[in-house]
């Protein structure tokens, strides 16, 4: 009986050791970023950020190279297309 409990012990201090040096940190991690997201400041800072980086590509000669100017065209032009086709749909 004795070697029952401290088997059920050993496992259960396993258990929650491998709980909190794996799951746990991930958990903690998620909940601290979505903390700065969902607070007035990190959202604030967000919007920041954003800000700045528009300024910067503002600046810039060319913000995207002429191949990725040509596919991303592409794709607009072909999403323009179906909703056209679904347009004629209804």
């Amino acid at each position: 009986m004795k070697s029952f409990i401290y088997k059920t012990v050993i496992a259960v201090i396993a258990i929650v050791l491998v709980y909190e040096l794996t799951i746990a940190k991930q958990i903690k991690n998620i909940t601290s970023k979505s903390d700065i997201l969902l607070s007035k400041e990190g959202r604030k800072d967000g919007v920041d950020k954003i800000r700045e980086e528009l300024k910067k590509a503002i600046k810039k000669e060319r913000y995207l190279s002429k191949e990725d100017a040509k596919l991303i065209n592409d794709f607009l032009n072909k999403i323009a297309l179906e909703l056209a086709e679904a347009e004629k749909n209804n």
